[in-house]
């Protein structure tokens, strides 16, 4: 079994971990509806990719529920 022979320092051990950072995700706006979505996917607001319909997106209903009980 291999067993490093000295201790590794910060310094090295830093270094080694440089790349295992997050990366912020990217947004762009949709030209349909201008919403944020990630580039190269479908929106999840109004359902289109590259200028078409891609899927169909159910609206939301929740606006026209009964009001709360007073």
């Amino acid at each position: 079994m291999a067993v490093p022979k000295r201790k590794t320092t910060p310094s090295k051990r830093n270094m080694r971990r440089a790349h295992d950072r997050l990366t912020p995700q990217l947004g762009v706006m949709c030209p349909e509806c201008g919403a944020i979505k990630q580039p190269h996917h479908i929106c999840n607001e109004c359902g289109f990719y590259h200028g078409r319909s891609a899927i169909v997106v159910a609206k939301d209903d929740s606006s026209e529920q009964t009001p709360p009980h007073d």
